[in-house]
């Protein structure tokens, strides 16, 4: 399967030849450099570990940089693995870039949603709202969370007010509409979660709609 990381940079707007308007999520995806070459003979499974974004020496730990200084690559701020049928295929210091997906193609997009600090039921879960006349003393709370005499309690999983966001997101079956190689730049149809700069995850989808 294709995979690759990447950074969230904005959303914007561009138009087919026929004139339609199609909203994009533009991804600086790449380049990654192979660290690391794992096989099913010595580590039980075949993958590669990849790093993306440059970072100071300074701000890696040693034993990092003794990882890195073995493979000869430059220190990276991430380091992810993806499982990979063929091993044979990669080469430690090996630059992957976005040029691994073409226009058409469909993708997965993994990242972090945006946290958004305690929030009540109503913004949390779309509760609606309590009466607005006066004298009501319930005008945005969850209502009702427990009986009186039995249970007596709330229940584990009950929906109330909580953190919200800050999530492992994954949304499925999104649509390649352009591929700027010379600037690692993908253009993917729709919204992807997580803020701008945010790290986020492109592989082929495992959904064919």
């Amino acid at each position: 399967m294709k995979n690759i990381l990447g950074k969230k940079i904005g959303m914007t707007q561009i138009f087919t030849e026929d004139g339609v308007v199609i909203p994009v999520t533009v991804i600086e995806a790449g380049p990654l450099k192979v660290i690391q070459k794992k096989t099913e003979e010595k580590d039980g499974y075949n993958a590669i570990q990849v790093g993306f974004k440059d970072m100071k020496e300074n701000r890696v730990n040693k034993p990092l940089k003794g990882h890195f200084d073995k493979s000869g690559v430059e220190y990276k701020k991430y380091i992810k693995e993806f499982m990979v049928e063929n091993i044979e295929e990669f080469e430690i210091g090996q630059e992957i870039k976005a040029d691994i997906f073409e226009q058409g193609d469909k993708i997965d997009v993994i990242g972090t949603s945006k946290g958004k600090g305690t929030q009540g039921a109503i913004k949390r879960y779309n509760y609606g709202r309590g009466p607005e006349t006066h004298g009501s003393k319930s005008h945005r709370t969850a209502g009702a969370r427990a009986a009186a005499a039995y249970p007596g309690r709330v229940f584990k999983g009950t929906k109330g007010s909580g953190r919200m966001g800050n999530e492992r997101v994954t949304v499925q079956n999104l649509e390649v509409v352009r591929v700027d190689v010379d600037r690692n730049l993908l253009l993917i149809k729709g919204a992807v979660p997580g803020p701008k700069g945010g790290l986020v995850t492109i592989k082929e989808t495992v959904i064919k709609r």
